[in-house]
C-alpha cells in the first residue's frame, strides 16, 4: 500500500514538474532536443571552410614602414621639462614653461637626490617664484595668441611662469600667424592715387 502511494504521488509530481508524455502521449512542446555532439572531422572541415572563406586574404600587404613602430613618442623625460628646487622636483610638458627668467634657470634642472611630486604638490610649495596663466585650448594649440596684457604682465612679474589648461600645465605652441590675404583688384585701384 505505501508503495503504490508512493508511486502515485511520483507520477503526479513528474507530470507536474512537466516530466513524462502529455495526456495524448506525446512529447511536451518546450523539452530541448538532444543532438549528437559534433565530432572532430565535423569541427576540422568547418574550420577548413572558414579558413578558405577569409576576407583577410583579399587585402594586399600594406607597403611602406608600419606606422604605429614608425611615430612612437619618446619617453615622459624626453618630452617634458624638469622643475627641481629644494629637494623635490616635478615634470611639466615642454612646451608648458612661457616665461623663464635668468636667475631662476638653474632650477630647470634635476638635482641629485631631488624627489619626484605631482604638479599639485611641487606648485603649492613653490607659488613665491612660480606664477600660471591659464589658457584655453585654442590658445594652447597655436590657433589663438595669448592676450597682450597677460603677455605683459609674465613679463614684468619676474618668475617662472607655466601654462595651465584647468590647473595643470599643456604645451603651447608659438601662434599660427595667418598670412596676409592677397589684394583684390578693386583694393588695389583704391591705394593707388590716380593721375588727372
Amino acid at each position: 500500500m505505501k508503495t503504490s502511494i508512493m508511486i502515485a504521488r511520483a507520477a503526479g509530481l513528474a507530470v507536474i514538474l512537466g516530466m513524462g508524455r502529455t495526456a495524448s502521449g506525446e512529447e511536451p512542446a518546450g523539452k530541448p532536443v538532444m543532438r549528437d555532439a559534433a565530432t572532430h572531422e565535423e569541427l576540422s572541415s568547418a574550420l577548413r571552410k572558414i579558413q578558405q572563406q577569409d576576407p583577410m586574404k583579399a587585402f594586399e600587404a600594406v607597403k611602406g614602414e608600419d606606422p604605429s613602430v614608425a611615430h612612437q613618442p619618446g619617453d615622459l623625460v624626453s618630452r617634458s621639462e624638469i622643475l627641481c628646487f629644494n629637494g623635490i622636483a616635478t615634470l611639466v610638458p615642454k612646451g608648458a614653461i612661457v616665461q623663464t627668467p635668468k636667475n631662476l634657470s638653474d632650477r630647470l634642472v634635476m638635482k641629485p637626490g631631488a624627489k619626484i611630486k605631482t604638479w599639485a604638490d611641487f606648485y603649492a610649495l613653490n607659488r613665491g617664484w612660480i606664477n600660471t596663466v591659464e589658457v584655453s585650448l585654442v590658445q594652447a594649440e597655436g590657433k589663438e595668441p595669448i592676450a597682450e596684457q597677460t603677455r605683459e604682465h609674465i613679463v614684468k612679474s619676474g618668475n617662472l611662469t607655466v601654462a595651465t589648461y584647468r590647473g595643470n600645465p599643456i604645451s603651447v605652441l608659438p601662434p599660427k600667424v595667418a598670412p596676409p590675404a592677397p589684394a583684390t583688384p578693386a583694393e588695389e585701384s583704391k591705394e593707388k592715387p590716380t593721375k588727372p
